[in-house]
Parts: C-alpha cells; structure tokens; sequence
C-alpha cells in the first residue's frame, strides 16, 4: 500500500468517524440522558452540599455531549484507519468492507467492551470524588492491556496457523486472551462505590445505553469507512464499465 493511499484512507478513516459520531448521537438522546437526569435527581435528594455549577445541564447534554463525542469519533477513526492499512491482506483474504468490519469490531472489543466488563460505566452520583484519579488510571489501564492482549493474540495466531489451521489458530488464541484477560479481572482491584439506595434499574439501563452508544458507533464506522476504502483501493465496476466503453468507442 503507497504513501498516497494510506493518506487517503486515514482521511477518509477520521470523516467516517465522524459520520459515525452524528448516528451515535441518536443514542444517548433517546436512552441515555433520561438516565442521567434520573441519577442527578437521585444525587440532589441525597447530598446537601449543592456547589455551583459551572456547566449549565443543559449545555453538558447538548454541546457538551455532541463535541465529546464527535471528538471522539474522528480520533479514533483515525487510529482504527490506520490498523486498517496494518490489517489488510495479513488477516486473511478479505476485502476492504469485510476488513473494516473486523477491525471496527475488534477495536470495539478491545477498546471498549472488556474493560467495561471490569469497570463497567457509572451515571453521575455514583462513585467517590477522592478516588477519581484512581479509577482513570484502572480505567486507561485496562484499555491499555486489552490493546496490547488483542495485538499479542493476533501474532499467536498468525504464528500457530501454519501448523494448527486458520480455525484451530484461532480458537486457540482466543482462549489465550480469555484466560489472561481473566487473570487480569482477578488480579486488578475490583470498584464498587454505588450507594445502597441507588436504583438499580437506573445503574443498568444507564449502562446498557453507554454500550449502545459504543456498539453504534462502531458498528457504522466499519460500515461507512468499508466503503469508503473500497472506493479508494479497488475500482468501482462502473468505471471499469466506462472505461471499457471508451476504449471501444472508434475514434
């Protein structure tokens, strides 16, 4: 893959993202910021100490939310373009749509899902403010391992494949990360600072609809950004057709 196309993909990569951004905004309008307003509310019943408040409520739900997210979309657009030129061709024989979709799901995995399955996202008055340089730290910690464990997986698995098969390679690598994965949940300190008297059911749907948000956006970054690489790397069957036609036509 030449210079120019890796520019052109990473590009292409970050307006995905921000494609990606837009529909993902969808989800916490609709299911996501009921449940903050729930555990704020929550939050004003339960604490006397009301500070000012430096962002209004509804700037944090509306600018606030649609730039974090946004930002967020074209940054790791970016970064998942380029895992997207290192993946192509090494992974298997896969074109650039199928390719996409992989890598988006994995980066979703990685990213995201485990280390949410250890330190799972909380609505506001959940959590002790002394202990938040703590939890990010665990937080990008966990990210972190989980990149490199995914990265370590898929060079066990390239390496086992010429003597156990691509299928066999692959199980085994998967169980590989599980089992370290696992290791890692055991081993890392557990959080737990949700109040006694806090709904449950707010905690979950809350958590349920950060999911959601990550699950969309990744799943449209890999449906946006396949076809957008395919149109930089393999010629559309109507230019050919075109081309065709103008070879043919007599002069």
């Amino acid at each position: 893959m030449n210079h120019v196309s890796v520019r052109a993909l990473l590009l292409r990569g970050m307006l995905a993202g921000l494609g990606a951004g837009l529909l993902a905004l969808v989800v916490p309008y609709l299911v996501g910021e009921p449940h903050v307003d729930a555990a704020i509310a929550f939050e004003s019943a339960h604490s006397h100490d009301h500070g000012e408040e430096l962002v209004s409520r509804s700037l944090q739900s509306t600018a606030g939310l649609a730039t974090g997210v946004l930002v967020y979309g074209v940054a790791l657009g970016g970064i998942a373009a380029l895992a997207f030129c290192v993946a192509l061709g090494r992974i298997g024989r896969y074109g650039p749509r199928a390719t996409a979709l992989l890598v988006s799901m994995a980066a979703l995995g990685a990213v995201y899902v485990v280390q949410f399955l250890k330190y799972p996202a909380n609505p506001p008055s959940v959590g002790d403010p002394g202990t938040n340089g703590k939890r990010t730290t665990l937080y990008f910690l966990m990210i972190a391992f989980s990149v490199l464990l995914s990265v370590a997986a898929v060079i066990l698995g390239r390496r086992l494949a010429p003597r156990l098969g691509n299928w066999y390679a692959t199980v085994v690598a998967s169980a590989a990360f599980v089992v370290v994965a696992g290791l890692a949940y055991a081993f890392l300190p557990a959080v737990n600072e949700v109040p006694e008297d806090f709904p449950a059911t707010v905690l979950w749907q809350f958590r349920l609809a950060a999911l959601a948000i990550q699950c969309t956006q990744w799943a449209a970054f890999g449906l946006l950004f396949g076809h957008l690489a395919e149109r930089v790397l393999v010629p559309t069957a109507a230019a050919e057709r075109q081309s065709g036609i103008g070879a043919s036509s007599p002069a």
